[in-house]
């Protein structure tokens, strides 16, 4: 059991997720297309607007003025180009900038090993506690906020080996998941959560499912949050939904 008296478990097949998330469709689980507003929709004086990107590595120029304006502006990692990035988030209107990291931040992870880094030409690139020319931005890792009444805690770690913030699936991962808040609105995370947004075309992979099952489990049983943000899947953009 995934999921047994409030206590989240690493699932025995998490090493093979493909597998698992044929499992986890065969019992009921699902994933749809969520419906998203439009870029110029109007903002409602009552509601608290939320705008999500992510993975803009070293292009943030390229979307800057397609970015639409609202109250909360969230960036689920891989900003790359830590300087720059700034400086441009730095020129946007919103009134909260909240940012996590993604494994291509080089120097985020304090502690990292950096000779395990997957490719030799990154393996010393990157400063320590790179987080810190942030400036613009609130940046969350491993932590909470509370913006408007509303809790948003964001986590950068993911099952991709030979980056930044890696951790192996089951256990490692789940240690990491376990300090998310139960009572958390908006989680951030880099990797997606298993079956949603997370099929990786790359060929050089041969085309897998990237996501966490850890982080669905924890996400769909535990935390339960209004709504879950991440991004590291460039091809898989969109918004999906549990039924829930």
């Amino acid at each position: 059991m995934a999921f047994e008296n409030g206590i989240i478990r690493a699932d025995p097949m998490s090493h093979r997720p493909v597998e698992l998330w044929k499992k986890y469709l065969r019992q009921g689980r699902t994933c749809e297309p969520a419906k998203v507003l439009r870029l110029d929709t109007p903002i409602h004086p009552d509601k608290v607007r939320f705008v999500c990107i992510s993975d803009t590595h070293e292009k943030m120029d390229e979307v800057l003025d397609l970015i639409p304006d609202g109250d909360v502006l969230i960036h689920a990692g891989d900003v790359s180009a830590v300087i720059k990035f700034n400086q441009q988030i730095g020129k946007l209107p919103h009134k909260v900038k909240i940012v996590i990291a993604g494994n291509h931040e080089l120097g985020f992870e304090d502690g990292e090993e950096m000779s395990d880094r997957q490719l030799a030409g990154l393996s010393m690139l990157g400063i320590g506690k790179a987080y810190e020319l942030l400036t613009n931005c609130i940046y969350l890792c491993d932590r909470m906020i509370e913006v408007y009444g509303i809790k948003i805690y964001g986590a950068p770690w993911h099952p991709m080996p030979g980056y930044s913030f890696y951790r192996q699936r089951g256990q490692a991962l789940l240690q990491k998941w376990n300090q998310i808040p139960n009572k958390t609105d908006v989680l951030i995370t880099h990797t997606p959560p298993l079956g949603h947004g997370d099929f990786n075309a790359w060929t050089k992979l041969g085309g897998m499912l990237a996501g966490c099952a850890e982080l669905l489990n924890t996400v769909e049983y535990r935390v339960k949050p209004k709504y879950h943000v991440f991004g590291h899947i460039h091809q898989q953009h969109g918004c999906t939904t549990n039924g829930e």
